[in-house]
């Protein structure tokens, strides 16, 4: 046994708490980064870096350059998958951090536009597909962390640790611009608020990088490295060996991208410019959301280690897809009422959205064996979050100019469509799974935990 994998294998008896708190605080700052960018996208870029005279043009070209991060990811998970496969997890997680905080750091002192001109879109443009980058290689390597650390029957509880820094990083993210927002005036807040939730990033990055520089090598990737068994093109490897694998999770991770930006990123905008709801009550109940998920989100991930991974992800998708409906009817009905506004996205993005995203990690990491699971996880993920979540601002925005502000059906029947495909797509994967067990007993290898 090297030296390696014996330190990677005591690491995992008796380091999986400083893994998986070292995956959470990384994955959390990455995605304070990367919402960030969404939550003052339609409140303040649309103003100070495409400011036309049509407000709709406006916020469509800001949720553009939000949606530009989305295509990026799928980049940054194939390059950086391929390295995780080839080198490993660790150096990887590193350097997307990095990677990350820069750029966000880099956002908040772009010039604006009646500053520069039309160089102040096109580097904000850039540092976005900068962002994008960093975020692609970042998820997987997160959550591969922890999943490969984790004891079999644990794997969904384990893995859905790092989701949590989705939840974290966008409490902080929208918890942040509300408290300028409320401390500034508007003219203070458009001046100069704004900019400091982006400069914070560098604190964020360097007690992150400190973290995640002490953490061991997973003991599962150790093996694979030791046996020489690494993957000499993941990418190639992923798409030969797992095609239904791959469609099947990118039509899974659908419900995940499109309730998510309905609530995080397109409602702020709805409330805040159609509804007139204050743009402070509005970021705060989203806040307010994301500190609920930070429970229900581990719960899921247990829940789906006791009832099966893809039941509770296809039943979560068809009820956090149908809550648009009596969550925007609410906002609607009583625009006036910030407690019924806050229920309406509490309910549905805090508790009934984690029920899909809780047990997504382990869902798509037991797809891939892992010489190709960083590439698999990842690919999966980032390439299918250009039509889940990139685009999902802008098709809201475009249904409800179609219906009419105060006919936002058409946007929860965008939510409802997503929620049937995703639960079809787990029905799949299970399949999958059974076919596999059917195809590898007696002896199951290692990296395949049962699911039903």
């Amino acid at each position: 046994m090297s030296y390696l994998e014996r330190r990677s294998e005591q690491s995992a008896r008796g380091g999986i708490g400083q893994v998986v708190i070292a995956s959470l605080i990384g994955a959390t700052i990455e995605w304070y980064d990367f919402f960030l960018y969404g939550v003052v996208a339609g409140i303040v870029f649309n103003k100070l870096y495409f400011p036309v005279s049509d407000p709709l043009v406006s916020t469509l070209l800001a949720y553009a350059t939000f949606a530009v991060g989305f295509i990026a990811r799928p980049l940054g998970g194939v390059i950086f998958g391929h390295f995780g496969d080839r080198i490993g997890r660790k150096s990887m997680l590193v350097i997307t951090l990095m990677l990350m905080g820069v750029a966000t750091f880099l956002v908040g002192i772009v010039p604006t536009y009646s500053q520069i001109g039309l160089a102040a879109p096109i580097l904000l443009l850039l540092l976005r597909v900068v962002q994008g980058i960093g975020l692609g290689g970042e998820w997987g390597g997160a959550v591969l962390m922890a999943f490969e650390y984790a004891p079999e029957d644990k794997r969904g509880f384990y893995a859905s640790i790092p989701q949590i820094g989705l939840s974290l990083g966008l409490c902080l993210a929208s918890g942040v611009v509300a408290l300028l927002s409320y401390t500034l005036n508007e003219e203070q807040f458009l001046a100069y608020g704004w900019r400091v939730a982006f400069l914070l990033s560098v604190v964020l990055v360097a007690v992150g990088a400190y973290i995640r520089l002490n953490v061991m090598e997973t003991p599962e990737f150790a093996k694979v490295k030791q046996a020489n068994r690494e993957a000499d093109i993941p990418f190639v490897s992923m798409i030969k060996g797992y095609p239904a694998e791959v469609m099947a999770g990118m039509g899974a991770r659908m419900v995940d991208g499109v309730v998510f930006n309905i609530f995080a990123v397109f409602a702020i905008g709805y409330l805040t410019q159609t509804l007139k709801v204050p743009r402070t009550e509005a970021l705060l109940g989203v806040t307010a959301a994301a500190v609920v998920m930070c429970a229900t989100i581990p719960f899921f991930g247990w829940l789906s280690d006791r009832l099966g991974r893809t039941q509770v992800y296809a039943w979560g998708s068809v009820i956090a897809g149908l809550a648009a409906f009596p969550a925007f009817w609410v906002f609607v009905s009583y625009p006036d009422s910030i407690r019924a506004i806050w229920f309406a996205i509490i309910i549905p993005f805090g508790i009934l959205y984690a029920a899909v995203y809780g047990p997504e990690a382990a869902l798509f990491s037991e797809l891939f064996s892992a010489r190709v699971r960083y590439t698999g996880i990842s690919f999966v993920y980032q390439f299918s979050g250009i039509f889940a979540s990139g685009l999902t601002p802008i098709i809201a925005t475009a249904l409800l100019q179609y219906s009419g502000p105060n006919n936002p059906w058409l946007v929860c029947g965008y939510c409802a469509l997503s929620g049937l495909v995703s639960a079809a797509s787990a029905i799949w994967i299970g399949r999958i799974h059974r076919r596999r067990m059917i195809q590898e007993a007696p002896g199951r290898p290692a990296g395949y935990p049962q699911v039903a």
